[in-house]
């Protein structure tokens, strides 16, 4: 391959990133902790209800990557939750800094890593589409040039002289993405943020990207857990797991070896603790999940006939009066299949919760999905509050089915299955 037609070139790429507490917020309270450690006292800095962190643990979060981009390429990065996606996008929009190995990119590189990722919050919208301008070099007469496109595109208009820390996080989307699609860059990259917005815009922003790569030569690195977006806009797709590149080829042959990946997550019992949160509900979760446990099983493997146990840990700050349960239920293609509810469950106190629920999972057909949970609570007038979302909460499979025929996800749509019961709390 010609150099000139290499638009990212990785070579031997690691990051490795230490665990636990890293570094003291000063000087000071570095010298208390080593001083405590030293006399074998608590350490003065650590959190209140929290233990010391020992952080001499480090894992690779990236292990060895070797990899190609040329331009005008639409690549598809997927994986499942802490395979590496992230932090490669990190280093390829400079964040980050690799802890060995080497990045070459061609060409100025326009990232969305998060939702508000690169606008001042005191800002206009018109004036965080100046300095994100300027942040990639450009002048004020290149983007005055493009303000209107961009305007148009974002369909924020009507808010686009008002302070960003007043747009909700779908207008913050949908700004940031008709900045990184108009303004000057060679290289776009789209990590999984496209979720927020609505529909229809997330099927305006896949034909933009398409249009730009074909169009105009853009490189595009898209993350995402929808396959179907991964389908629509990828030409070339690779497969990250455990921070090791384990696939780079075909689109469906990647989706198949994430697929395969993805049934091997089936264990009965889950710590839901540490699992990753949607950013709403990330920093402040006065009541959260602890964990998950199908009762009487080794693995997650069911009928779609029987009815099933599962138990519930929830540990809350707070009270909260007549809380509900929501499951969802994704295909292995992401592929949002059927939902159903618990709304019996009743109110949830301060302290441990325990709650066991009987599940049916009649109406779905044979093969794996991915569970996502939500505690809410609702009001008489339909509004909701969520207080915990676990996007990847856990896996099952349906090993046998009663259906005789296969169920169209691309046609026929969601159902709800029949609400659980909640058989008996603590």
């Amino acid at each position: 391959m010609d150099e000139k037609d290499i638009a990212v070139k990785i070579v031997h790429l690691k990051k490795k990133y230490r665990l636990g507490v890293i570094g003291g917020r000063t000087l000071g309270g570095e010298i208390q902790s080593w001083f405590a450690k030293k006399r074998g006292k608590e350490d003065p800095n650590v959190q209140i209800g929290r233990d010391a962190v020992d952080t001499n643990e480090s894992f690779w979060a990236l292990d060895d990557i070797n990899l190609v981009i040329k331009k005008g390429e639409r690549l598809g990065i997927i994986g499942r939750n802490g395979a590496g996606k992230s932090t490669l996008l990190k280093i390829f929009s400079r964040v980050t800094a690799p802890t060995e190995g080497k990045i070459y990119v061609d060409g100025r590189v326009s990232s969305m890593l998060e939702v508000g990722t690169g606008f001042h919050e005191e800002l206009t919208g018109r004036e965080n589409v100046y300095l994100n301008g300027a942040i990639l070099g450009m002048t004020r007469a290149e983007i005055d040039r493009k303000i209107e496109d961009i305007i148009e595109f974002s369909e924020c208009r009507r808010f686009i002289d008002t302070p960003v820390k007043r747009y909700s996080s779908g207008m913050t989307v949908k700004l940031a993405f008709a900045i990184s699609a108009f303004l000057d860059s060679d290289i776009l990259v789209m990590d999984e943020v496209l979720a927020v917005g609505d529909v229809k815009f997330q099927q305006k922003c896949l034909g933009k990207m398409s249009d730009v790569s074909q169009d105009e030569g853009k490189t595009v690195l898209y993350v995402s857990h929808n396959m179907e977006t991964i389908r629509q806009l990828c030409d070339r797709c690779i497969v990250l797991d455990r921070g090791k590149l384990i696939y780079d080829g075909e689109v469906e042959e990647a989706i198949s070896i994430y697929a395969d990946i993805k049934r091997g997550d089936i264990a009965s019992f889950t710590d839901l603790r540490k699992a990753k949160r949607y950013r709403s509900v990330r920093l402040v979760r006065p009541a959260s999940f602890v964990s998950v446990e199908f009762l009487g099983r080794k693995e997650n493997l069911f009928k779609n006939s029987e009815t099933v146990s599962v138990r519930i840990i929830i540990e809350s700050e707070l009270e909260y009066k007549d809380a509900k349960i929501r499951f969802g239920y994704n295909d292995i293609y992401e592929r949002k299949a059927a939902s159903s509810f618990c709304v019996d469950i009743g109110d949830i106190g301060q302290g441990k919760n325990e709650l066991v629920l009987d599940a049916c999972f009649d109406g779905l057909v044979g093969g794996s999905y991915r569970t996502e949970m939500v505690l809410f609570i609702s009001n008489d007038f339909g509004s909701v509050r969520e207080i915990d979302i676990i996007p990847e909460a856990f896996y099952f499979e349906i090993t046998e089915d009663n259906k005789q025929f296969e169920w169209n996800t691309m046609r026929w749509g969601a159902v709800r299955l029949k609400d659980m019961s909640c058989r008996s709390r603590k």
